[in-house]
């Protein structure tokens, strides 16, 4: 179900004027992801705000979503928490969902597990779920990193398909060499998309691809015909992508929708809008203004 899965959008969650789940601009947005080239889309991650989402809202949000999706591409919903067991019990729950392909568990944050406690965490799980497992390796927001070692070991084990890894390079490859084949090994960094691909990954998990769709698609289809040129695109890209975290995610991403296309909303607390002044230097960022003159 993932083998042409290579660009999944970790969609933004768009709110109306009052703050509730907005699904019609989360169907025009997912209606032109998938025209401009997108393969897959994670629901209820980081950008997608799901620790400001009760869970009767992702429940409807995941239901929803399949209904607008209709089996076009993949589907990864975000199930994990801090609890092994209410991470047992969402998952569970969210399986129920038809039209979910794989659930989203990230490394447990907060309680800062060592390597053992994420391995019995990440068994437990997968033992427990009628859906994949794809874990999620993100150390700069749970604050503990799973090592390369525990990610080829748990990729071994029964139900776990994948991992999203935010890490460096040198991991990245590391944990390509030593998985299985049909192990999915995505990038959580927008700038490493190109590599990624290159050493044999299945490719991005994005944010960026809201805006870049169709240059991230071109760049891959370029890869085994022009790789100067796909490089070309990823140099022109990358500081676009980090321009995107320069504020508090999904902030910028949500301000330059809004800007530029489609209003889905502003973030819910404790993510605020962007100044004006925060407007301005991300928009510069991103080239899409000149710097002011002192």
């Amino acid at each position: 179900m993932f083998n042409n899965a290579d660009i999944i959008t970790a969609i933004v969650t768009p709110f109306d004027c009052r703050n509730q789940i907005n699904f019609d601009a989360l169907s025009l947005l997912t209606n032109r992801l998938i025209q401009e080239g997108g393969t897959g889309f994670l629901i209820g991650g980081t950008t997608g705000e799901t620790p400001t989402l009760s869970h009767d809202e992702k429940i409807e949000l995941y239901k929803k979503f399949v209904e607008i999706v209709d089996g076009r591409t993949p589907i990864i919903a975000g199930t994990g928490s801090n609890s092994t067991q209410a991470t047992i019990d969402f998952t569970q729950e969210v399986a129920q969902i038809d039209g979910i392909n794989a659930a989203l568990v990230v490394v447990p944050y907060y309680n800062k597990p060592d390597q053992d406690g994420m391995k019995a965490h990440f068994r437990a799980v997968a033992d427990a779920s009628d859906l994949p497992i794809i874990m999620y390796n993100i150390p700069g927001r749970t604050g503990v990193t799973m090592d390369t070692d525990t990610i080829i070991e748990l990729s071994h084990y029964p139900n776990i398909i994948g991992v999203k890894q935010c890490g460096s390079m040198a991991d990245f490859e590391r944990i390509v060499e030593n998985t299985p084949a049909d192990f999915l090994t995505y990038t959580g960094e927008d700038p490493q998309a190109l590599f990624a691909k290159t050493v044999g990954g299945q490719g991005v998990v994005s944010v960026a691809s809201h805006l870049y769709m169709p240059d991230l698609r071109r760049m891959y289809q370029l890869m085994n015909s022009d790789i100067q040129l796909a490089g070309q695109i990823q140099r022109e890209l990358t500081p676009k992508m980090q321009a995107l975290f320069m504020f508090p995610s999904p902030s910028p991403i949500k301000f330059l929708l809004n800007r530029d296309w489609l209003n889905v909303g502003g973030c819910r607390l404790p993510i605020t809008r962007l100044s004006e002044a925060q407007q301005n230097e991300l928009l510069v960022a991103v080239g899409e203004k000149e710097p002011e003159d002192d």
